[in-house]
């Protein structure tokens, strides 16, 4: 989907009657421009939101020129900040999707310096706006002295889960100095995007388009659409060759220059398309950055890899909902720039079903051997065979393509990387409700372990199994061995044991666990694994482990999160896991309150 508006502020009280107007054009977005003021509060904010959503229109905010990030001032960066807090806050009572923020100036700062302080201000931040559900959309700089090139933004991006990039086309066709003349310099953009940011967080890609004069330091002035080289057709041409979906929003200051966009925009759309191939997936699931695949020997190969691997029996049906097996391949090249950086460096034990979750399943430590050469392994001795298991390892999309071919169903990573195997990067909470134990009492013990770990002074941050438990995760520098948080762990479970017998569990007999939530700390082992963040699970409805938020703890359920359904949770609050791959917490003080040599 291409939807289309433009950017300003309704000339009229009458909100009905702006939106029917902005439908009878054939506009579907709008952008609110809160440029140099606000001048709606939340409660307007809200009535505007509800007539918009009622019509199936797309809100964004444009926050206030001068809230940007680069400011040293720390009086006036805290005035930024609120301001780009509170325009936040306003899309979220309007239902917008995403806020757009100028990152600001270089001011001769070197790169370096201007990631840490942006890095900084966005921290500061993320208390206050990250429950919030919107995304805040970094926009491209149109000049040399600006700062925020789409590298810049995917530094951000990649830390901090609500930051979006917005790509103001203007803005880089200045900066480029009149480079995106042309179909193939559109789609060399989006390859970029495609290549630094996770699929979900550019499709839909927010974006702004206007006509732009230019010189040798990028943007000088805008102009009416046609008086210069940049064309909106090219860039429909292009979202449709890569099957991107985008909301576009014309910053022209005409509204003839906007219209003649539009006009050019549906020509674009109309267009015979010939894309190669077809699509792995069924159909069933609309997946962000669907893949395409040309046939290859007995088999499919991805349209976009130049690497030999071919994709097998794709319409197989894999789960009884009538998800097929390239729905699984599908899924996991969809979420592949969320999932890879937590699988990066660690072995992987492949749990696969070949036929499907309905047919034979195994385990799978040693790579076998039609392993194709450019996919690495990881040597790791083993005692039980006095030799090397090679396992597989997962450094890139085309991997997890190729391990979902194979039919692993789930990713099932070590708890720690290559380089400090011995050591855990993260312990592990594992809840498994028994026989008769109910969902409210495994949220009742995920709680206790979070109020337990805040008087430990550590942080948890939970996922759900996607079965029938919650997973949490307490992410640790790796200096201690297995054996250390293992005991750890253990050492919480009797805690809690001791004080909620009636929910909680150590017993190893399987029988005397009935009722209760076993707490099961010897997943804490080297060699011992569990499936990821993100992984599918074998169950119908295809199931995803999910992080969430502690707050929407009362209102999880295990089923909420599917390969369907992930998508909008991953665009409203980004990757919720990305502080455990940080690390910055230790054991030491846990174990001396509790008790611990």
């Amino acid at each position: 989907m291409i939807r289309f508006g433009y950017s300003g502020m309704p000339d009229t009280d009458d909100d009905g009657a702006f939106l029917d107007g902005l439908i009878e054009r054939g506009y579907d977005a709008f952008e609110l421009a809160f440029v140099k003021e606000f001048p709606w509060n939340l409660k307007r904010c809200a009535t505007f939101g509800e007539a918009a959503a009622a019509r199936g229109i797309a809100l964004s905010i444009h926050a206030p020129y001068f809230a940007v990030l680069t400011v040293e001032d720390e009086d006036r960066s805290k005035q930024c900040l609120a301001a780009v807090e509170h325009t936040m806050k306003l899309a979220a009572a309007a239902g917008a999707d995403i806020v757009c923020v100028h990152p600001g100036s270089r001011n001769d700062r070197p790169a370096e310096q201007l990631v840490d302080l942006v890095t900084r201000r966005l921290e500061a931040l993320t208390p206050k706006v990250e429950h919030l559900g919107v995304g805040l959309g970094l926009e491209t700089t149109g000049k040399t002295s600006g700062f925020g090139t789409l590298g810049d933004i995917a530094i951000f991006a990649n830390r901090i889960p609500f930051v979006r990039p917005l790509v103001d086309w203007a803005h880089l066709h200045a900066i480029s100095r009149g480079a995106l003349t042309s179909v193939d310099a559109f789609v060399e953009v989006f390859r970029f995007l495609e290549a630094n940011f996770p699929g979900w967080m550019i499709d839909p890609l927010h974006c702004q388009f206007s006509e732009i004069q230019f010189g040798d330091q990028g943007e000088i002035r805008h102009l009416p659409y046609g008086d210069g080289t940049l064309r909106i057709g090219n860039l429909v041409a292009a979202a449709r060759l890569m099957d991107l979906d985008l909301t576009i929003i014309s910053e022209a200051r005409e509204q003839t220059s906007t219209e003649t966009m539009y006009a050019e925009l549906r020509q674009a759309l109309s267009e015979p398309l010939n894309r190669p191939g077809r699509p792995v997936a069924s159909g069933l699931v609309d997946f962000p950055e669907p893949l395409r695949v040309v046939p290859s020997g007995d088999g499919w190969k991805p349209a976009d890899t130049t690497r030999p691997l071919v994709l097998r029996n794709i319409d197989k049906p894999f789960f009884p909902d009538g998800y097929t097996k390239g729905d699984l391949i599908q899924y996991y090249a969809s979420v592949a720039g969320s999932l890879l950086p937590h699988l990066a460096d660690r072995p992987i034990v492949m749990s696969r079903y070949p036929d499907g979750i309905e047919g034979e399943t195994f385990y799978e430590k040693q790579a076998p051997p039609h392993t194709p050469d450019w996919l690495p392994t990881l040597p790791v001795f083993s005692k039980e065979r006095d030799g090397d298991i090679d396992f597989v390892t997962a450094p890139d999309r085309d991997a997890l393509l190729w391990l979902a071919s194979m039919g692993c169903i789930e990713m099932h990573p070590w708890l720690s990387r290559r380089d400090s195997l011995e050591h855990p990067d993260y312990a592990i909470f594992d809840l498994d409700p028994a026989d008769e134990a109910t969902w409210e009492q495994v949220v009742v013990v995920a709680g206790l372990i979070r109020e337990t770990l805040g008087h430990l002074g550590l942080t948890g941050y939970p996922k759900t199994s996607g079965a029938t438990g919650i997973h949490i995760y307490v992410p640790l520098d790796p200096v201690h061995d297995y054996r250390r948080v293992r005991r750890f762990v253990e050492a919480v479970g009797r805690l809690l044991f001791a004080a909620d017998p009636d929910d909680v569990t150590m017993e190893w007999d399987i029988p005397k666990r009935t009722g209760k939530v076993f707490i099961d700390h010897n997943q804490n082992v080297a060699g011992k694994t569990i499936a990821s963040v993100y992984s599918v699970r074998p169950r119908p409805g295809a199931p995803v482990s999910t992080p969430f938020r502690w707050d929407d703890l009362p209102d999880v359920h295990p089923g909420d999160f599917t390969i369907a359904t992930v998508w909008d949770h991953l665009r409203l609050y980004g990757d919720l896991f990305a502080p455990v791959l940080r690390g910055g917490q230790r054991l030491d003080g846990a174990e001396e309150r509790l008790g611990l040599e």
